[in-house]
């Protein structure tokens, strides 16, 4: 039989102590002894593989079986959008966000609308008649759906295998802990460990897993860094949780595009998934107003388009601001360097504000192109078309770089009435688009002529 010991490891030097001390004996660093559990040879549980107690081997890669089974639809197309077409068997999930934006509600959701699949909801932080009044208010037929309340890991993963289901959810990671551990729910070592076991669980039986992960005020999932990397699909939720639309993005995905994109509608029935995203984020005004700007962004494989909106005033501080929301705000300070030096426009006595509308976060460079056009609009006081449309890398040297899809980009543009587009000359397509008048650009210098 096994025999395990409790020791102290210091996760900046990783010195070893039996017992936990303030302060590292080697290192000298403070507060950085985490607990770990050393087990002797012969545990077979704990430190299994993913193939089970069966020996190692070593295999030609061509004589592995890719699995060539079909990803299973989660009935809700947004969310297999994100995941990257759909639930693949035995892969984690790792879901995060605020708390009230709709984590639980997506999952109820979904174990409740899987087509003639077992499924098991598990929760360490509701009673089971929370998890039922939900599910009534929602709507749901959740009346065959199997519920386990409980926070000892152990015990659930002894659960699903008597129950072997086919998707699980585990709501919340942080709530659970394992019986090899000393320390509380929520700690580091317990987070580890209780991950660990799950995936492994996961894995050996082909089930599909879903974690959800409670996140910090900086917006990082709570716990140990290598969480994330232990799952295969990372999805954040973003949005107000006051407002109306959440977006799913994938920031890390084994089985499908990183930084997909699924936009959810908020409602008393629960998240309803929005096809036309592009509908959403652009306000039409209803006439041309200074400072707005209709650019095309990619999220993963979808096209989409958003209004980027600039405000330039006049600074009576000794150190002008520079505010995105929804952009990088390092990269609008450059931008603006580059205006000064290639534009011979310089805005060191203005305040700069840009803000993407409707809450979508852009971190693609072809935000750079709109940014510079709707902050030249503003400071000018002259209105940009209201149907034309830009994307565009803007270079030190003040080239105009070209961007990828931007064919596909011009495209999604045409579905929604853009006549007009300002693009980089190198993204002008061969053989033109329909309905288009498209204006090529390669130097800053071009671009100050269209306002």
């Amino acid at each position: 039989m096994a025999r395990t010991r409790t020791r102290y490891q210091c996760t900046a030097c990783g010195a070893v102590s039996p017992k936990w001390i303030g302060q590292c004996p080697d290192c000298g660093a403070w507060n950085r002894m985490e607990e770990m559990v050393e087990t002797s040879a012969g545990d077979g549980g704990r430190f299994a593989g993913y193939a089970g107690d069966a020996p190692s081997r070593v295999q030609r890669l061509g004589d592995v079986q890719g699995g060539g089974q079909a990803r299973l639809s989660t009935g809700i197309s947004e969310l297999d959008r994100a995941l990257g077409g759909g639930l693949v068997a035995g892969s984690v999930v790792l879901i995060g966000g605020d708390p009230g934006i709709g984590k639980s509600t997506l999952l109820l959701q979904t174990l409740a609308t899987l087509p003639d699949l077992s499924s098991l909801y598990v929760t360490g932080e509701e009673s089971p008649e929370q998890v039922s009044l939900r599910g009534r208010r929602l709507g749901l037929p959740c009346d065959d759906l199997r519920l386990l309340t409980e926070t000892c890991v152990e015990r659930i993963v002894a659960h699903a295998r008597s129950e072997a289901p086919r998707a699980m959810v585990v709501d919340s990671i942080q709530t659970l802990y394992s019986e090899q551990l000393q320390s509380a729910p929520g700690s580091v070592s317990q987070v580890r460990e209780s991950a660990a076991v799950l995936v492994r669980h996961a894995k050996q039986t082909g089930t599909a897993l879903f974690i959800v992960g409670h996140v910090t005020k900086e917006g990082q999932i709570a716990g140990p860094r290598v969480l994330e990397h232990m799952v295969d699909t990372v999805l954040y939720f973003e949005g107000d949780p006051g407002g109306r639309y959440r977006i799913l993005r994938a920031v890390k995905n084994r089985f499908g595009a990183v930084n997909e994109l699924g936009v959810f509608a908020m409602l008393e029935t629960g998240l309803k998934p929005v096809t036309n995203p592009s509908a959403i984020f652009l306000s039409r005004h209803e006439e041309p107003v200074p400072g707005s700007v209709i650019m095309v962004t990619r999220e993963g494989t979808r096209p989409l388009m958003v209004e980027v909106q600039a405000l330039v005033a006049e600074s009576h501080a000794p150190q002008p601001r520079r505010i995105t929301v929804g952009l990088e705000q390092n990269r609008l300070a450059m931008l603006l360097a580059v205006l000064h030096r290639h534009g011979g426009l310089a805005l060191f006595d203005q305040d700069v504000f840009v803000n993407v509308v409707g809450g979508v976060r852009v971190s693609e460079t072809a935000a750079d192109l709109p940014m510079l056009l709707a902050a030249l609009s503003s400071f000018r006081d002259r209105p940009l078309p209201h149907d034309m449309v830009s994307f565009g890398e803007v270079g030190l040297a003040g080239e105009i770089r070209p961007v990828p899809n931007g064919e596909e980009r011009l495209r999604e543009a045409v579905k929604h009435g853009f006549t007009r587009a300002v693009v980089p000359a190198a993204n002008l397509p061969r053989k033109g688009i329909r309905d288009m008048e498209i204006t090529p650009a390669r130097r800053l210098a071009e671009v100050l002529e269209v306002i």
